[in-house]
């Protein structure tokens, strides 16, 4: 590993970066690039909005390819290729590498070339930021560890997905894979966060010094951003590295389920299609109105926001504008501006509270410990979220949340980056193994999975366990097992080994219910015929991400290969 450091918070609503040029024994001190100074604002990231010409050419990101896109006008919005919140495209199902995603305007593009360019701009201002702050020195990406954030509850297939984006985007080649860690978004805030005084927090019950001071004490950190909630439970252990009590688990219910509610809310108001036809006509304008929401639900009061002219104009082709607003609860017009009350806007957040809460319960109902609740990511800003936490799980633990939420993860990532050891555990997920034989047994196989080898009976499909679900696995621990080739044919070139995963704790076969295929490794493999085939599997189950490396052995060569998760459409 580099001392140097490069961690990207890569977020569903907004991205950013944070870098560290320390000596690898001194103290960590993560430095954050500031955004929209340009525009008057001065933000720790900026939004994950990325926009391409009609040629499907990189243009801009972040605040700027906002601001682009809010000044385009209809016929050249609607050539124009600007995509937001397209992170939750690798939400929950196994991902394609093959999979496009829509932009505003309904066209679509391939995901992976959409990310790689958001992640280029990124790694390539980075660089340019630190040579701006180190008189110019001239730093290139193989100087660096670069750090990638993701939620914790994400498919293998999705963390894949990012590191090969990343690997486009050149932060590393493909012989420089060890040079990226694939960080866990809640692990990187409780890395953060176990660090932090008292007085680091907003929230004025924690009383005691530093997390990492206390071994024994048992918290949830719950990673609220704007596509997912995610949560993780660690134990503090002596010298101040976290165990993982619990495994990962959380919802898509974050911030964006509150804006989504938002945007029904307006189409309830402007109704007999005007909100749609505006919506289609206008698409850059409501990016205007969905950008000042962000500010306002943050707070627990009403509000008032202005009603953009052409929305007004077309309401009023309808009717008079005041009569949109005589049968919507919450709402009233005045003078060109719409008026919200406070218990309407808390209504936006119903579903995603009660998901949060269902979340939270599930967990403390365990036989835990648990005395504190970390509340972090930038949907952790709002006022409503925070006092919702608190009024239901007070009672029971204290409710923190650290200043400046949003810098939680990206600067723990750094940690993480100089220390991947802070997790010296965690959970596995799932119960993980592959397809395999063994010799036919009467008294414990069905006679329908039997194949002939050499005159042998064999039993096909058997589940081989590699680790059960809710196993501890040490950060860094690799296990190590022997696969015998048993249908080695005269044209057998390569062996696939299917990986399998389930929630069960003893499946006996692969095809049952509830087990389901994750990935595959294939290794090449000699075209003799006769010989014994064999496959030695390192596996690493500890870390953030499974790999699995298959190497071939007969007379002494070797053929590796890297499990693949992502599926092709």
């Amino acid at each position: 590993m580099h001392d140097f450091i490069i961690a990207i918070d890569f977020g569903t609503a907004c991205s950013g970066y944070a870098f560290n040029l320390t000596p690898q024994r001194a103290e960590i001190d993560p430095q954050m690039r500031r955004w929209g100074r340009e525009f008057g604002l001065d933000t720790p990231k900026t939004p994950t909005c990325i926009l391409f010409n009609e040629d499907k050419e990189f243009i801009k990101f972040g605040y700027e390819a906002k601001t682009d896109y809010i000044r385009m006008r209809g016929q050249e919005a609607r050539k124009s290729y600007f995509f937001e919140n397209f992170k939750m495209a690798l939400y929950g199902e196994r991902v394609s590498r093959d999979v496009e995603i829509k932009a505003a305007n309904w066209r679509s593009m391939k995901a992976l070339k959409v990310f790689t360019e958001a992640l280029r701009y990124l790694k390539d201002d980075a660089l340019r930021t630190i040579a701006e702050n180190t008189e110019g020195r001239k730093f290139i990406a193989s100087d660096f560890t670069w750090v990638l954030t993701v939620p914790a509850i994400w498919d293998p297939s999705a963390k894949q997905f990012m590191r090969e984006a990343a690997t486009q985007a050149g932060l590393v080649t493909e012989r420089t894979q060890h040079h990226l860690i694939i960080a866990l978004e809640p692990e990187a805030a409780s890395a953060w966060c176990k660090k932090l005084p008292a007085d680091g927090f907003i929230t004025q019950n924690h009383d005691g010094g530093s997390l990492d001071q206390c071994p024994g004490t048992q918290f949830i950190v719950m990673d609220c951003g704007g596509g997912t909630i995610d949560i993780t439970v660690h134990e503090v252990l002596h010298g101040g590295a976290l165990k993982e009590l619990h495994k990962a688990s959380g919802n898509d219910l974050g911030g964006q389920t509150v804006d989504r509610k938002f945007k029904e809310f307006l189409r309830e108001i402007f109704s007999h299609g005007v909100w749609d036809e505006y919506e289609q006509n206008f698409p850059s304008e409501v990016q205007r109105i969905m950008h000042d929401f962000m500010y306002f639900k943050q707070v627990d009061d009403d509000i008032e926001m202005s009603c953009p002219y052409n929305l007004g104009t077309l309401a009023q082709k309808r009717q008079e504008i005041e009569k949109f607003f005589e049968s919507v609860r919450g709402a009233s017009w005045d003078d060109g501006s719409i008026k919200i009350s406070k218990e309407r806007l808390r209504s936006f957040f119903a579903e995603s509270l009660k998901g949060i809460t269902d979340s939270l319960r599930e967990i403390l109902n365990k036989d835990l410990n648990v005395e504190y609740i970390l509340l972090v990511g930038g949907y952790a800003e709002s006022q409503i979220l925070r006092q919702h936490v608190t009024d239901q799980f007070g009672d029971q633990c204290k409710v923190l949340c650290p200043y400046r939420p949003q810098e939680a993860i990206v600067k723990g990532a750094v940690m993480l980056g100089k220390n991947p050891a802070v997790v010296a555990s965690r959970k596995s997920a799932f119960t993980y193994g592959f397809a395999d034989s063994e010799k036919f047994d009467l008294s414990k196989h069905k006679k329908e999975k039997t194949f002939v080898v050499q005159g042998e009976e064999f039993c096909g499909d058997i589940f081989r366990k590699l680790v059960e679900e809710g196993e501890d696995v040490a950060w860094d621990e690799t296990r190590e097992l022997i696969f015998n080739v048993l249908e080695a044919k005269e044209n057998h070139t390569h062996v696939r080994i299917r990986f399998y995963r389930t929630q069960r704790r003893n499946p006996l076969y692969v095809d049952e219910e509830g087990v389901e295929e994750v990935g595959s490794l294939i290794v090449r493999m000699p075209t003799t015929r006769g010989r014994k085939h064999e496959v030695k599997l390192n596996i690493t189950l500890g870390s953030t991400e499974i790999t699995v490396t298959g190497t071939g052995l007969v007379y002494g060569s070797k053929e590796s290969a890297m499990i693949d998760f992502m599926t092709r459409s």
